[in-house]
This record gives C-alpha cells, sequence and structure tokens, in this order.
C-alpha cells in the first residue's frame, strides 16, 4: 500500500556555486619519440583525412599511430613467420632416418608408401603398428636403388617419383608474397568496416578514415522538423536567456559592430524530462540554421583516441556549416571532473574532455557556432569546462509551475481530439510537480484510453485516470484480495485521510482507491494541493505530513491491533520527511541551523551524506526516531477520537473500491452515523 501526496511533487534544494579564477592549461600530449618508428608514422599520417588542422591546412604530424600502422606490422610478422617457422614445424612431423635404416623397413615389409625426390626418399613405415612418415637420403649407386626398387615391387609397395616442374619466378612471387598480402588488407578492410558499423562510428571513410567520423545526427531546421519557441511551453525564463542567442545567430553583425562576444556555450541544467533537447531544437528552428545533436556517451569507445577524433570531426563539420548549434546531450559522460579514479590521470574520456576544451577554445567567434549542452549531474561537471569562453551561461530547465503546467498540456493536447468539457486547469493541477515528459504521457495515455473505450474523443475521466497510470501504473485486474486484505488496506487508506483532513495546512484528499496497480500498490491516496504549487513548508506543514503518513499503521493499530507490511513505503517517507527537518531545515532545536546533511545530484532524486561525528549521527538517528514517534501518536489519537468516522467512510470505501474526495467530505461532515458501522464487521479481526 503506497499512500501518494501531491504524487509528483519532488523536493529540490538550491545549492550555493562557488566561482573561481582557475588558470586552465591544456592537456600536453606526450610527445616523446618511439625511437624508429617517427619518421615511418608520419607516412602513413600523411594518407589520413583526420589529420588535417582545424584551418584546414597540409599535414601536421601527430604522435597517435594510425591503424594502417598496426596492419603493416602484423602483415610483416605473418609473412616472416610463413618463411621462417611454419616451415621448421612442418618438417618435425617427419623423421629422418638413415639409409641403412630404410633398407631395413623394406627388407621387414615395413613400407608402405614410398615417394622419390631430387635428393631424398620419403617413405611412410609402419613401427609398432604406427604409420610414420620418415626421410632418407638418395644414394648414387644406381644398383642399389634398382635393387630396392624391385623388392617394393615384390611387396606391392606403392612408389612414385616426383618430376620437376619448371615454375615462374614472377607467378612464384605473386602466389608467395602478393596473394597473401591481398587476402589479409581485404580482411582487414572488412573487418574494419564491420566494427565501425557496429560501434556506429563509421563515416564512409573505410579502414583509413572510418574510426574518427563523429556521428552527430544533422537536422535541417525546415518543413516538419522545424521546432521553434512556440512548440516550447512551461520553459519562460529558460527561452528568455536563450533568446539572446538566437538574435545572435540572426545577425551577427550587429553584436561584432559593437565588439561583443555572445557566449560560446550554454549549459542547460533540470531533471530528467525537462526539455532541454527540445529547447536546443527550438533555438535552431528559431534561427533557421543546421543542428547537430550527438550524445555525451558516443564520443568514448573502445580504441584509444577514438573520442578525441571525434569530437575534432564534429567541429569540422559545423565550421562548414557555421552558422549552426551543435547539441551534446548527458555531456556529463565525458565532462565529469578529472583526476578522480584514472590511471595516471589520462584515460580516454578525459583525452576527449582535454579535445573538447581545446577545441572550444580554438574556434573562432565569428564563425557563429554556438555549443549547447544538457546534464542532470551539473555538479559533477569539470570547473575547466565550465569557466566563462566555454559553457559560460548555465540555463536552468526546471520543472514547471502551475501556469506551465497548463501550457504544456495544451500544446500535447492540440493534435488530439477532446471534448469540450475537458478541464485541463484540474489535470494540472493534480499533477503538481509533473515534468513535461509525463504532461505529454498523461495526454498520451488518455488518448489510447478512449480508443480501448470506442470513444471519438478524449473525456476529463480519461485525463483523471491517465494520471493515476503515471502516478501508480495500470490497474491490476488479476490480482484478487482476500476479503480481510480488501478490509485492511480500506482501513489504511480512510487512516491516512482521515488525519489529513482532520489537521490543519494539510492538502486536501482528492480520491482513495484500493484496486491494485501494476508499480505494486494495492490502493492509495491521493492529495492535491488547492493552489497548484507549494514552494515553502513550514515545520508545523510537515510535521502534519509525517503524521498524516502514519495514519495507515495507526489505523491498522487501532481496529485490527497488529500492523502489516503495508506502511513500508509510508514509514520510508516519514523517515526521510523528519531527518530532513533535523539535518538540512534547521528544525530541531537542538541542532539549530547547522547543516548536518550534504544533498547531492538533486536532478536525480538527491543522495543525501552526513557531515558530522559519530556522535552526532547517533543524536540525530535519536531525535529522527522520537519526531516519527511523536506524530504517530498524534495520528493515532486523532483516528482514536474520530473512530465512528473511520468506520463510516471505510465501509463506504470497502463497497465502492474508489470514492473521489468530495464523497470523503460528505461523509466526513455528516453529523448523523450508520449504526451499522460503530465496529467492524467479526471477519476483521485478527
Amino acid at each position: 500500500m503506497v499512500n501518494i501526496f501531491n504524487a509528483f511533487k519532488r523536493k529540490r534544494l538550491s545549492s550555493g556555486i562557488s566561482l573561481s579564477n582557475e588558470n586552465y592549461s591544456g592537456n600536453n600530449q606526450n610527445n616523446q619519440n618511439d625511437n624508429g618508428f617517427n619518421n615511418f608514422n608520419d607516412f602513413f599520417n600523411r594518407f589520413n583525412p583526420n589529420n588535417q588542422n582545424n584551418n584546414g591546412n597540409s599535414y601536421k604530424p601527430r604522435n597517435r599511430r594510425p591503424l594502417v600502422f598496426y596492419y603493416f606490422v602484423a602483415l610483416i610478422i605473418i609473412l616472416l613467420l610463413n618463411t621462417f617457422v611454419f616451415p621448421s614445424l612442418l618438417s618435425r612431423s617427419v623423421r629422418d632416418t638413415t639409409y641403412s635404416e630404410f633398407i631395413n623397413a623394406v627388407n621387414n615389409s615395413a613400407v608402405t608408401k614410398v615417394n622419390l625426390n631430387d635428393d631424398s626418399i620419403v617413405y611412410v613405415a609402419n613401427v609398432n603398428g604406427q604409420a610414420i612418415t620418415c626421410r632418407t637420403g638418395r644414394l648414387k649407386n644406381q644398383f642399389v636403388e634398382a635393387s630396392v626398387l624391385d623388392t617394393l615391387n615384390n611387396q606391392n609397395v606403392n612408389f612414385e617419383e616426383d618430376i620437376p616442374v619448371e615454375t615462374s619466378p614472377i607467378l612464384s612471387f605473386l602466389l608467395s608474397w602478393i596473394f597473401p598480402i591481398l587476402i589479409f588488407w581485404a580482411l582487414g578492410n572488412w573487418l574494419s568496416k564491420r566494427m565501425a558499423s557496429s560501434m556506429g562510428s563509421m563515416g564512409g571513410g573505410g579502414m583509413f578514415g572510418g574510426f574518427g567520423k563523429s556521428n552527430a545526427r544533422e537536422y535541417e531546421a525546415t518543413g516538419e522538423n522545424k521546432v521553434s519557441f512556440k512548440d516550447v511551453a512551461g520553459e519562460d525564463e529558460a527561452k528568455e536567456l536563450l533568446s539572446e542567442m538566437v538574435d545572435y545567430l540572426k545577425e551577427p553583425d550587429k553584436y561584432t559592430e559593437i565588439g561583443a562576444h555572445i557566449p560560446k556555450g550554454a549549459l542547460l541544467v533540470g531533471p530528467p524530462g525537462t526539455g532541454k533537447t527540445l529547447l536546443a531544437k527550438a533555438v535552431a528552428g528559431e534561427a533557421n540554421v543546421p543542428f547537430f545533436s550527438i550524445s555525451g556517451s558516443e564520443f568514448v569507445e573502445m580504441f584509444v583516441g577514438m573520442g578525441a577524433a571525434k569530437v575534432r570531426d564534429l567541429f569540422d563539420q559545423a565550421k562548414k556549416k557555421s552558422p549552426c548549434i551543435v547539441f551534446i546531450d548527458e555531456i556529463d559522460a565525458i565532462g565529469k571532473k578529472r583526476g578522480g579514479g584514472a590511471v595516471g590521470g589520462n584515460d580516454e574520456r578525459e583525452q576527449t574532455l582535454n579535445q573538447l576544451l581545446t577545441e572550444m577554445d580554438g574556434f573562432d567567434s565569428s564563425k557563429a557556432i554556438i555549443i549547447l549542452a544538457a546534464t542532470n549531474q551539473p555538479d559533477s561537471l569539470d570547473p575547466a569546462l565550465l569557466r566563462p569562453g566555454r559553457f559560460d551561461r548555465r540555463v536552468p530547465v526546471e520543472l514547471p509551475d502551475f501556469q506551465g503546467r497548463i501550457d504544456i498540456l495544451k500544446v500535447h493536447a492540440r493534435d488530439i481530439k477532446m471534448a469540450e468539457n475537458v478541464n485541463l486547469e484540474a489535470i494540472a493541477k493534480a499533477a503538481a510537480g509533473a515534468s513535461g515528459a509525463e504532461l505529454a504521457n498523461i495526454i498520451n495515455e488518455s488518448a489510447l484510453r478512449a480508443v480501448r473505450a470506442g470513444r471519438e474523443r478524449v473525456i476529463q475521466s480519461d485525463l483523471e485516470e491517465s494520471i493515476e497510470v503515471v502516478i501508480a501504473g495500470y490497474q491490476k485486474k488479476n490480482k484478487v484480495m482476500t476479503d480481510k486484505e480488501k478490509l485492511i488496506v480500506s482501513y489504511h487508506e480512510v487512516g491516512h485521510a482521515l488525519v489529513a483532513a482532520l489537521q490543519k495546512n494539510s492538502a486536501p484528499v482528492q480520491k482513495i482507491t484500493i484496486i491494485p496497480r501494476t508499480s505494486g500498490a494495492l490502493g492509495y491516496t491521493m492529495q492535491v494541493e488547492e493552489e497548484g504549487n507549494h514552494y515553502l513548508y513550514s515545520k508545523e506543514e510537515l510535521e502534519n505530513k509525517i503524521a498524516t503518513l502514519t495514519g495507515g499503521r495507526c489505523a491498522e493499530e487501532l481496529i485490527f491491533h497488529t500492523c502489516t507490511t503495508g506502511a513500508s513505503n509510508d514509514i520510508e517517507q516519514a523517515t526521510k520527511y523528519a531527518r530532513a527537518m533535523i539535518t538540512r531545515y534547521g528544525m530541531a532545536d537542538e541542532i539549530g541551523m547547522v547543516a548536518m546533511e550534504h544533498i547531492q545530484n538533486q536532478y536525480l532524486g538527491g543522495d543525501a551524506s552526513l557531515t558530522c561525528s559519530p556522535e552526532t549521527q547517533t543524536m540525530i538517528d535519536k531525535m529522527t526516531v522520537d519526531l516519527v514517534k511523536k506524530q504517530h501518536d498524534k495520528a493515532y489519537k486523532l483516528l482514536q477520537d474520530n473512530i465512528n468516522k473511520l468506520h463510516e467512510i471505510t465501509k463506504f470505501l470497502y463497497e465502492k473500491e474508489t470514492i473521489t474526495g468530495a464523497e470523503f467530505m460528505d461523509i466526513l461532515n455528516r453529523k448523523e452515523i450508520d449504526p451499522s458501522v460503530i465496529a467492524p464487521s467479526s471477519e476483521a479481526e485478527m
């Protein structure tokens, strides 16, 4: 059983940002010479199209060896093995014998096959039941050899003599050297293409140029693919910050004449699903310029140097298409702080980051290239990436407010056939804390539900049910609870709702249900803030939330004199609120306004870590237990004083399985009480 309070609400903490002046020196490449290989590498580097510098000038030697170098070395090794090693290995399988041993084997009828060559005799002898290939020299005495051949003939032994065949030296050279080289080159070229295509890094350059190509996707801001600021809703502040870059791409002369420099890059930060990628496309669409999109994880591959080569190729493409926008999604994949755990501080990811920093410093501002990047972990990025001159503009893309949610719902509902009486404001209020992606999913789920029901238009109930689908999943129709469990769940959920309604400063109850969901919840209570958004919480409000969370367990203890596992999520949430009040919000008198807990990755749920002594941690644990217990006792007292209403509302919920907030309040405000519900039925006793 999961009690959902303002289900989409996510607590966000503001973190201070400390800026410091830092002189960054780029990563120095290892310029040590590798003995006699430099000239050899330079020769092959001239044939690599990726080895031109950023200005398009001719070749500039680099220390990194191209792929063809390793192919050539492997080919030389194989040919040497074929010439000197393999023949000797094959010859070891033939036993060298004397001519006397050959004669003895012939006389003993142990020879089964003989092959006469110009200067040797190769024969197969049967030794102890095993056929062994032997070799001996030929005698100049024709009489002795003729006698041996007669003996072999009398024994019906198969023998033959090789006839020398004159071969062309050119043909022999082609078959022995050139043909193996061609086979090896074709096989290597085929393997390189297969490997490049499997990694998504093949850019059409074959073995020599394919492994450094960026696989950035280019979108032209024309036709149906064009996205404008009209397609982005709920992020007015972000659009305002990015509109200056749009104006620069449209009229760069206006800025260059006065001597202004537009920011080279902007970092879009925010929770998942808030529309960071859509905003970047909208900037390109408004400016009517090409848009290059790539993910940060696509830069790092299994081969050393691949990431840096892809960065160079990406910026080369951007320079050819300028003015344009380059968007790097999830830049934290390559932009994390350096020196943390890499061996020698120079792993592949750091090389890619160093190349990105160099490219952002190197391109001319007159090229009109804007770099946009998105991340959910801004605190993990390298400071050199965020300094002025690189990603010096930080654009927060937060969760939309009440009006923003209405606008987003309207944008996604443009292509959906809606009933005239649909109230999107009510949906936006119920979906407080939802991201743009979640709101789009709500609209799509409502359309699917209308189709399943055989309707041609989406009605209000479709949208309301879609919110529950996003919150707790679909109804689990094949999960049937026993009557006893159903009654326990009913009391549990009514306990939550009743404690919330009997306290001040609590969000009104909108819905109570005991229908199991695919998320694992056997039931839930939905509360919705009347004013849509709630940014500040008082100490009393947080205490009321904890009391409401404990209301389900209190109802079980009060009615059944025991407890179940259904309150696991409630306990987790109550503990989270209580610990935050003590360690982060300064609401504990014993500690006061001292931060004892630090939050990391605030956009990804937040990872909390205590920054205090073990003694203080023990004190915090005790204070957390005391706070939750105090609110538990308060909730228990509220239910005990209103036990008749608890029975009455539970009976109604047990029969209908789902009740609205209006029905709940109607029963609660009723003065007369049904005598049949003064006490639980006998089947509820445990």
